[in-house]
């Protein structure tokens, strides 16, 4: 099969966020029976050498300059608006849109140059028209309903400017509900934000398909390290994992070092913002930025928190502590999609949604050799059964193929 894969992030290395991860790998399963053609737009932090790497899994590899950054002022936020009111496409979307990739788009597929379109993350939905659908197989790999993680963010008091938030909400719901009706299949990664995605199709059958690890990337521990070092991971620009650091930073580490005076904590992530750097003042506390190995790092963690509190989907940070054989404290959020606990179900990690709930599950880990054991195996069998790239490149691949 000959299928277009668009990606506006450039997604390679596979390493750099979420989104790079999923398209990628997801890229590399389906490259080994089928044809790739990727567009995609390349950042100025993208060198050569990863774009020479990248071409070398598809057959074709399109590439075209980033967008232009949107202008700033109270004049550019109406204009935008006010496009989003009369279009009714978000402006996350528009910021990143081109009038060259959609000319590229619309030749290739009118000379019938695929069997199948995929946009790898829904800012890519734009490009794909409504009628294609009656000529070429079209999936929208949604990583988070954006309807969805705006309400949850203005819900937990959690969003930037939630003035702005409270105007569009509505705004999404329609702009979700109208680019889902384009495709002729829809991919979530999670129940949760199937359901979402249901509500603006109740026809429509929604596929789910998790994220995955890369076992080499993140081998099992060869030691229980001991101690009582805490790691937290993840992009530390984006908004969600900001929350989660300065909540972990300021509320639960504090009230654990009354405890456990000796305890660490290590924050591991690209482009830490102004409040990410300035958790440095915490006693105890590290910021990385951005490093070669993060298995390395969770490798020397006693536990591994995840105290997120907004954003949908599938957590690869959990995914990958797991994989690692480190002992996973997270919220509710931090756990989506995962069976993790319950009367029948292994237990593979601890839930905490509140700081004296954080302290306790922490407490008991830092305290017992046996049950860190237990939730380091447990986890890594959760992975290798159910949790490769393998195994969810095998059901992106059904799904197109139409099994």
């Amino acid at each position: 099969m000959k299928i277009l894969m668009l990606s506006s992030t450039f997604p390679y290395p596979p390493t750099r966020g979420g989104t790079q991860v999923r398209t990628f790998n997801l890229l590399k399963f389906l490259s080994q029976k089928h044809s790739i053609i990727l567009l995609t737009q390349r950042s100025p932090d993208v060198n050569d050498l990863e774009v020479d790497s990248l071409r070398s899994f598809v057959e074709e590899l399109a590439i075209f300059p980033p967008p232009q950054k949107p202008n700033k002022g109270t004049l550019a936020k109406l204009r935008r608006l006010s496009n989003f009111l009369i279009e009714g496409i978000s402006p996350s979307v528009i910021s990143r849109y081109s009038p060259e990739i959609q000319k590229w788009v619309d030749e290739f597929v009118a000379a019938d140059k695929c069997e199948a379109i995929t946009c790898e993350h829904s800012v890519n939905e734009i490009y794909v028209r409504h009628q294609w659908q009656e000529k070429v197989k079209t999936l929208v790999n949604v990583h988070s309903s954006v309807y969805g993680t705006c309400r949850q963010q203005l819900e937990t008091g959690v969003a930037e400017k939630p003035f702005r938030d409270r105007i569009y909400l509505p705004l999404l719901w329609r702009y979700e509900k109208r680019y889902c009706s384009k495709f002729s299949s829809i991919v979530a990664t999670t129940e949760e934000d199937r359901k979402q995605l249901q509500a603006f199709n109740p026809n429509r059958k929604i596929y789910v398909i998790p994220n995955g690890v890369d076992l080499t990337l993140f081998p099992y521990r060869s030691a229980d390290p001991g101690g009582k070092q805490l790691v937290f991971v993840g992009a530390m620009d984006y908004l969600s994992n900001i929350d989660a650091s300065r909540f972990l930073s300021l509320e639960i580490f504090p009230k654990l070092q009354e405890r456990y005076p000796d305890a660490t904590l290590t924050l591991i992530g690209a482009r830490p913002v102004q409040k990410v750097q300035e958790l440095l003042t915490c006693p105890g506390v590290r910021v990385t930025g951005h490093v070669s190995s993060i298995a390395e790092y969770l490798h020397q963690a006693t536990v591994c928190v995840i105290p997120m509190r907004t954003g949908f989907g599938i957590k690869n940070k959990t995914l990958e502590a797991m994989a690692a054989g480190t002992p996973v404290v997270a919220s509710n959020r931090g756990l989506e999609g995962l069976a993790v606990d319950g009367a029948s179900t292994p237990l593979r990690a601890l839930r905490a949604n509140y700081v004296e709930e954080y302290i306790e599950a922490i407490g008991r880990l830092f305290e017992d050799r046996q049950l860190r054991q237990m939730l380091s195996e447990n986890g890594r069998s959760l992975i290798e059964t159910e949790y490769t790239w393998e195994i969810q490149g095998q059901r992106y691949e059904q799904v197109l193929l139409g099994y």
